[in-house]
């Protein structure tokens, strides 16, 4: 049976859109300025979100916030999305097969964050050391289990809990009459797939689950063990052994010199080097740096482009994901193409659907929470027409001019969402666009210090720092919220 949820229109008139120019910011293009004469009525819609991590829970509580009903899918049995740490990994460890067994979480059993957990954290909740016996992780940057138990508060503090079906999976996104989405899904519990309509759909389904993998000739016939990270939880498999790790991304530097700990030899591939490099690698005695490989062998030799060889039991790739959305159908009008999903209107809105169908979190390299919140503020303030958005037209036209500037500059296809150089200025739009405050000056300065102390201490910069005037700065801006009851005193 088909469920129908209809929108409300309500009496109270909708405020305008703040005028504000795009930064010319790394690759972002300049906005369209969209002039509003007409103002709607406020709406309240029935949203359906598409998975219940922290991109998830944070879009449920800001359209909740913004006065929409929100039902949140959630394949798993607890929210938290890849935060969710289990020893299980996929029946093929890289990963490609279609019939695989397949695990959502790419969480390594050791990992910690690479952030500072008052950068980390929604800008209304901190991220806060709290009590709870051995339980808690009061490091500054904790372990993953410390991430999970901070969504949770979260997800139980903003009652998100109660929006969140857990359990069910998403299997059909279709455009439905009237511009609204039909919603297939399937619950684990049984009963069959039910179809339901809503009016609107924001997708926050993650993107750390579909491996992607570099091809080089003889790979495909190369006899040693392949496994991709996402299927990596402890050094334990690679004991004793010669090991290719191919990447140079924040886990692939963390995994390396774990498995150097138990393995005979590491062999780092990185794209980042030059083609002569080949070095080993500073405090080990067993791991080098290469440049990218050139080939691999029958009998398991591995040629890099700096021309040393190596006999490898097994290639390890640290390679990051593909996008994938497969049960989304939009008859074209958004695809995936060598990693850029698109058209999409700063990373967030298909100019052809928006705002009904959109998606939040697709931008990497960044501070991942409060970009995610951003962009719900400014998603369920479209929903509502609180926010005016340009024509659909101006949209995708902005969207040409974004990708002519990547083209221009050399960019790759695949790094369109790669915000790295000038994600507070993306979050500071996006702030403007909604009428809230942008991102803290502390919150700025302090990822640029711990990215300058990252490199300076590779090893400690976990356990070692120096801007404890930033955490103090932090800890004094939390004091105005008192949501999650912690003394920041």
């Amino acid at each position: 049976m088909m469920k129908i949820h209809n929108s409300i229109v309500l009496s109270q008139s909708a405020t305008t859109r703040p005028m504000f120019k795009t930064p010319r910011c790394r690759l972002l293009s300049d906005s369209v300025v969209h002039n509003s004469t007409m103002q709607p009525a406020l709406a309240s819609r029935h949203v359906a979100v598409i998975g219940a991590g922290a991109g998830g829970l944070v879009a449920a509580r800001e359209l909740w916030r913004e006065g929409h009903k929100v039902v949140v899918f959630e394949r798993e049995d607890q929210v938290g999305g890849t935060w969710v740490y289990t020893p299980k990994v996929e029946s093929d460890p890289i990963g490609i097969h279609p019939n695989r067994t397949t695990v959502h979480s790419s969480m390594y059993e050791s990992l910690r964050t690479n952030l500072p957990r008052e950068v980390m954290g929604f800008r209304d909740y901190p991220f806060v050391a709290r009590e709870g016996g051995e339980e808690r992780d009061p490091r500054r940057f904790p372990g993953h289990k410390e991430v999970l138990m901070y969504l949770k508060d979260f997800s139980r503090e903003f009652g998100v809990s109660e929006m969140v079906r857990l359990e069910t999976e998403v299997v059909v996104v279709d455009a439905a009459e009237g511009g609204r989405w039909k919603v297939k899904s399937r619950s684990k519990g049984g009963g069959g797939v039910e179809d339901e309509i809503y009016d609107a759909v924001v997708v926050c389904s993650g993107h750390f689950t579909e491996p992607r993998l570099p091809q080089f000739p003889g790979i495909n016939t190369w006899k040693g063990k392949q496994f991709h990270s996402h299927n990596y939880r402890n050094p334990e498999p690679f004991r004793d052994q010669v090991v290719i790790l191919i990447g140079s991304s924040a886990s692939a530097v963390d995994i390396s010199r774990e498995i150097a700990g138990v393995a005979k030899e590491v062999h780092i591939a990185s794209r980042s080097v030059a083609d002569e490099t080949l070095q080993k690698q500073p405090g080990y005695d067993n791991m080098w740096l290469h440049s990218m490989i050139e080939n691999a062998h029958d009998d398991g030799n591995v040629v890099f482009k700096d021309g040393s060889v190596v006999l490898a039991d097994t290639i390890l790739y640290c390679t990051g994901y593909k996008y994938h959305f497969p049960f989304l159908e939009t008859n074209g009008t958004v695809t995936v193409d060598d990693n850029r999903v698109g058209p999409l209107y700063k990373h967030v809105l298909p100019p052809a659907s928006a705002p009904s169908l959109s998606f939040v979190g697709i931008p990497w390299k960044v501070v991942p929470f409060p970009l995610f919140e951003f962009q719900s503020k400014w998603i369920a303030g479209l929903l509502s027409n609180r926010i005016a958005l340009p024509s659909k037209e101006e949209m995708m036209e902005d969207v040409k001019t974004f990708y002519s500037l990547l083209e221009a500059s050399g960019t790759p296809k695949r790094y369109t969402h790669n915000l790295g150089g000038c994600q507070f200025e993306y979050d500071d739009w996006i702030a403007a666009q909604c009428g809230c405050p942008v991102s803290e000056e502390w919150r700025k300065q302090m990822y640029s210090e711990v990215s300058k102390n990252k490199r300076a201490r590779p090893e400690t910069y976990r356990d070692e720092w120096e801007d404890d005037h930033l955490v103090l700065q932090a800890h004094e801006d939390f004091k105005k919220y008192t949501l999650n009851g912690v003394s920041n005193g």
